[in-house]
């Protein structure tokens, strides 16, 4: 029986090896391992598979099509609910999605689904053999603010509906997350991100970089002066979190955000390019999240000795399994239930250590998550030349500072409801904008919400 299968292991660099480069980590599967796997899925009638996809990929459908060895089939049925299947396959949290939700997870393991819908992306790379048709334009037009993950999700499907679509992007460089913030050897910038941003412009789909919005152009001059008729938001949320402890001016001190920019967008991690990044001999990331996996890997690759520190344990970490075995395997040191209290300089304004304490677990918080409570003079030093702070992100407030009547939240995040709609009409918001920081896979399900949103406001 086709449940009887064992999973198909995924080939990998050697730990060793991949700690020293930003090549891929996981190389994915070939042919035959993909109908192999594709075997094991049992086609359930009523998939719990996609229901747990934020953009309700058909997925029974694109598998059955892999295991009789029709990709150009699997990549069709994708298409019609994504654009973005390679990135998709690489970087969501499928153990807690789709796959979570695979029967065959309860008494065995489940369907490797983000692994073969990464093989029907890059196959799709190769071939240039997926096909997408729009509808005729229908003579409106839909500005999108930022180029990331919701912003592209809503683009695509207005494109597809018939809209005249342009993306306006503050970087050189359209993509925005994927493009800045994660890493090479977790996706590859020119072979993953620049192909599937290149199937949406042949959709039709304009793209304008270097365009800050709130600066270059404001929401109000591109509604009444441009000819949009309605506006989606998807800038992200790029402002960066601090700790607020003594000497956190230090030089030496900076956010992930910053980081992990220079390193991806700036080409840091590239000989040939003179990027300004200081990484010094230690490096101490503080967070738990992807984003600090992200950053902590990307400081070991660039040649430092680094280490994560996080104020709950292990069980606690908010990042995907498979970054933090990653990131073990490549050894990276974790320093578990410690919070920081403050950054230790040298005489020169340098940062030369981190002073940290010890936590325990306490009740759980509004959450659920136990919170942690310090232990009264367990207080130690941990040797350091730079300290990453990943802690979250929020959005940049230029775009409501400049928007009047748009209505934010107390942490800055635009009020939208369920469907992207703001508190002004022909104004739709998605992604991290309205969420805060959050997963590539919610801001595209937001970015279609808003698609569909957009479609039938301009229809009334």
């Amino acid at each position: 029986m086709a449940n009887k299968i064992p999973r198909t292991p995924v080939r990998e660099q050697e730990p060793s090896v991949r700690a020293t480069n930003f090549e891929e980590v996981c190389y994915g599967y070939n042919e035959s391992e993909a109908r192999i796997e594709a075997s094991r899925c049992l086609g359930c009638k009523n998939p719990r598979c996609v229901a747990a996809c934020p953009v309700s990929l058909q997925i029974p459908r694109f598998i059955g099509l892999i295991n009789d060895g029709d990709f150009a089939g699997a990549a069709a049925v994708i298409a019609e609910d994504s654009l973005l299947p390679s990135v998709c396959g690489r970087v969501c949290p499928q153990e807690t999605q789709c796959e979570g939700a695979c029967i065959l997870g309860v008494k065995s393991e489940p369907v490797a689904i983000g692994k073969l819908e990464r093989f029907i992306g890059d196959w799709g790379h190769t071939t240039g053999s997926v096909d997408i048709k729009c509808a005729p334009f229908n003579g409106h037009k839909v500005a999108v603010v930022g180029s990331g993950p919701a912003s592209l999700a809503c683009a695509a499907d207005l494109a597809k509906a018939g809209y005249g679509v342009k993306i306006f992007e503050a970087l050189h460089k359209p993509g925005g997350v994927l493009e800045y913030g994660i890493p090479e050897f977790r996706l590859p910038k020119q072979g993953v991100v620049a192909h599937e941003i290149e199937n949406l412009r042949k959709l039709g789909v304009e793209i304008e970089t270097d365009v800050i919005v709130g600066r270059t152009v404001t929401i109000d001059s591109l509604m009444d002066q441009e000819g949009y008729q309605a506006v989606f938001i998807g800038s992200g949320a790029g402002l960066p979190r601090f700790m607020n402890i003594p000497g956190e001016n230090l030089n030496g001190v900076v956010s992930a955000n910053e980081f992990l920019t220079r390193a991806n967008l700036m080409h840091a991690y590239d000989d040939s390019y003179d990027t300004p990044i200081y990484t010094g001999r230690r490096v101490a990331v503080v967070g738990g999240g992807n984003v600090a996996m992200d950053a902590v890997r990307t400081a070991k690759r660039l040649g430092a000795e680094a280490t994560i520190i996080y104020r709950r344990g292990e069980a606690e970490l908010p990042a995907r399994r498979e970054e933090v075995h990653h990131a073990k395997e490549e050894g990276i040191e974790f320093n578990m239930l410690t919070n920081p209290v403050q950054v230790i300089g040298d005489d020169n304004g340098w940062v030369k250590g981190l002073r940290c304490i010890r936590m325990d677990l306490g009740e759980p918080d509004q959450s659920g998550r136990r919170s942690p409570v310090e232990v009264a003079g367990s207080e130690f030093d941990i040797e350091c030349d730079v300290v990453i702070m990943a802690l979250g992100t929020s959005p940049n407030p230029l775009i409501a500072s400049t928007t009047d009547g748009l209505e934010t939240n107390k942490r800055g995040c635009i009020v939208a409801d369920d469907n992207g709609a703001t508190s002004r009409p022909g104004i739709f918001a998605g992604g991290d904008t309205v969420t805060g920081a959050a997963t590539v896979i919610l801001a595209m399900g937001a970015g279609r919400k808003a698609a569909a949103a957009i479609d039938a406001y301009l229809k009334r």
